[in-house]
């Protein structure tokens, strides 16, 4: 193991080992076919089936595997000190055409955005992410294809690089 493995992995020590294993939620008809999601943390969202007051339950999960792995990726790039001024993830999924409709397939592009970006740390984060640590994913069928790609942008950076991500 090189000495930047042994440092991330120190750095990893501990990292989602005090969540909670058991989670609750609360889900409400409200009408037709809307309903309101309460997390055990006070956190809403809407569903709709028609997609006119809330979203619907599919592109929530898509969201959530985005979410969780964005965090992850963000993170550790963070403790493998890259400097990257910017993330975003454009996260596509294609159901089967007959029920049930689940995901057959999902492809996730990761943009980042910073100076001398390093395609091996990137990598080493999102197979971190993506076989390890990430609950969702890891939640799904396991017959699902998901793929990964990057678009790497070079980049000056401000003076908060890989701190936060502007909206």
């Amino acid at each position: 193991m090189s000495e930047q493995e042994q440092e991330l992995k120190d750095n990893l020590k501990g990292y989602k080992e005090k969540i909670n294993p058991l989670s609750k939620a609360t889900l409400k008809w409200d009408k037709d076919l809307i309903f309101s999601g309460r997390t055990q943390e006070g956190y809403e969202i809407d569903f709709d089936a028609h997609v006119q007051w809330g979203c619907k339950p599919t592109d929530s999960l898509l969201l959530s595997l985005a979410g969780c792995m964005g965090i992850d990726v963000v993170m550790f790039l963070q403790k493998m000190k890259m400097d990257f001024e910017s993330f975003r993830m454009d996260i596509n999924g294609e159901r089967n055409a007959t029920p049930p409709q689940f995901f057959k397939k999902i492809e996730m592009v990761l943009h980042i955005a910073g100076k001398d970006l390093n395609r091996k740390k990137i990598d080493r984060a999102v197979a971190l992410s993506h076989e390890k640590y990430c609950s969702v994913y890891n939640s799904l069928r396991k017959d699902i294809d998901v793929s990964i790609k990057y678009i790497l942008e070079e980049k000056e950076l401000s003076g908060n690089a890989g701190t936060h991500i502007p909206s």
